[in-house]
């Protein structure tokens, strides 16, 4: 189920056209537990907790304390719907939220603040990269595709980000560059 560098190459065009100033959220994922996944068509999002009822929260830091600018994680639903290749297996992604939007750095540089539903989040300077897990569950070609050249330049594997301000989501409201 994995695709080549040369199949993920068919999807560039189509990934690097996604909205630029609003879109939809295709998919939101709660992580309840260790690779644990609860597909969910609303949530609500809080400046203490992130998305309410995902184990972020519980992720710490060596202060031991929630890495705040890692709160959040938004995936472009395109670049999933190419390393995943079905949609059942977004989640395996481990991105709580998929948006049909341009997520680039040029379009949404650190500290842009985008409107997710009803509330407010903010872009993190801390940089969301594969790792080994992602590699084994969509393959080393997908972890290039999204951590190398233009990948890594639109942010393939995604955005980190923060609640400014929080508030209901759902499956179908807009992300909105504020």
């Amino acid at each position: 189920m994995h695709r080549t560098t040369t199949e993920l190459e068919v999807f560039l065009d189509g990934i690097l056209d996604a909205p630029k100033d609003a879109g939809p959220i295709e998919m939101i994922v709660r992580r309840p537990g260790e690779n644990e996944r609860e597909i969910v068509e609303s949530g609500e999002l809080s400046t203490t907790e992130g998305l309410i009822g995902d184990n972020w929260v519980l992720r710490v830091d060596e202060d031991g304390e929630p890495h705040m600018a890692a709160q959040l994680t938004l995936m472009n639903a395109r670049v999933a719907d190419a390393v995943a290749v079905t949609r059942e297996r977004w989640p395996l992604a481990g991105d709580q939220i998929y948006v049909d939007f341009d997520i680039s750095h040029e379009n949404l540089p650190a500290g842009t603040r985008i409107r997710v539903g009803e509330a407010t989040v903010e872009i993190s300077e801390v940089p969301h990269t594969g790792c080994a897990k992602f590699s084994g569950r969509f393959g080393a070609d997908a972890l290039r595709f999204a951590n190398v050249g233009p990948g890594r330049d639109n942010r393939f594997r995604g955005v980190n980000a923060f609640v400014v301000e929080g508030g209901a989501i759902a499956v179908g409201d807009k992300v909105t560059k504020l």
